[in-house]
């Protein structure tokens, strides 16, 4: 601060400050050297702005001595490529039929220019990025996706068999950021398209990371979805399957909300559904009392 800066020790906007560092300072503690796994891509990609606040906090995180692994994924910016390059976007039931020239595509932009385009604005942030997909080092190994029940088979589409955890923790404890693209390696070296929230899960429940936090869109589980107030801070697993029974929780959000019982079923203690639509919303929920979305964890006994 300038020397001939006056300050004002009754200036409520310093006060206020401290009191959100102070606020912060157990949860600081509690997360200290833990594993926190990040999705981001799709809908909540909607600017450049947010998407800089978001590697904000993420880079933040590391450097109060947390692990942050941002597994990201891409829909728009392949449909906006494919279209591009005049290659038809095919999908079934709301999942992308993956070609060899659609999964060229994917590769591309995944792996590629949006991987790389993260990483470098986390190195603009000061932090120290390392851009991987699950064909880095068997990253992330996947078998090729049997035809679904109607008998439809979705190509270049993988289910995950395993991730390789000694490399993320080794990086981690190197200082650096995994930024993982949702891209898979079979046996024989072939390319997968997966989806981006199961790789997600599948890396934190490898690493039994101790948060999952799904950015999208929306801000977490409502009772009325078109109201706002009656969001659910806190589910558990428990109560969340039974808001699925009675429909409460409906349409796409079963897949979602499915994906975060499944990783708390498998070892991970806390998921996460947060809007990344909003500015800093990683630090807004995990650092803060009230919290911004809906947090799953396990029902206690």
């Amino acid at each position: 601060m300038p020397k001939d800066q006056i300050v004002d020790n009754n200036d409520m906007g310093f006060i206020n400050k401290a009191n959100i560092l102070i606020e912060a300072l157990p949860y600081i503690q509690r997360l200290w050297g833990k594993t926190v796994v990040i999705k981001y891509g799709g809908n909540a990609m909607v600017s450049e702005d947010l998407t800089h606040k978001i590697l904000e906090d993420i880079t933040l995180l590391k450097y109060v001595g947390i692990n942050p692994i941002l597994v990201h994924g891409g829909g728009p910016e392949i449909n906006a490529m494919l279209a591009r390059v005049g290659v038809e976007s095919s999908f079934h039931n709301g999942l992308r039929i993956t070609d060899a020239a659609t999964m060229e595509i994917v590769q591309m932009v995944l792996a590629g220019k949006l991987n790389k385009n993260i990483v470098s604005q986390i190195g603009t942030l000061g932090g120290k990025a390392i851009g991987l997909c699950g064909k880095d080092a068997g990253l992330i190994r996947v078998k090729k996706k049997p035809p679904l029940a109607d008998g439809v088979d979705l190509g270049h589409v993988g289910d995950i068999v395993s991730v390789n955890t000694k490399l993320l923790n080794s990086l981690c404890a190197d200082e650096y950021i995994p930024v993982i693209s949702s891209v898979g390696v079979d046996d024989a070296g072939e390319s997968y398209n997966i989806n981006a929230d199961t790789a997600a899960a599948a890396v934190a429940t490898a690493l039994k990371a101790e948060k999952l936090i799904y950015l999208t869109d929306i801000d977490g589980v409502r009772r009325d979805a078109s109201d706002p107030k009656t969001l659910f801070p806190i589910l558990t697993t428990e109560h969340a399957q039974a808001l699925i029974a009675d429909g409460t929780i409906c349409g796409g959000m079963i897949p979602k909300v499915n994906a975060c019982i499944d990783a708390i079923d498998k070892g991970v203690r806390r998921v996460h559904i947060l809007n990344g639509t909003i500015p800093h919303p990683i630090i807004l929920e995990i650092f803060t009392d009230r919290g911004i979305g809906t947090m799953f964890e396990k029902e206690k006994k």
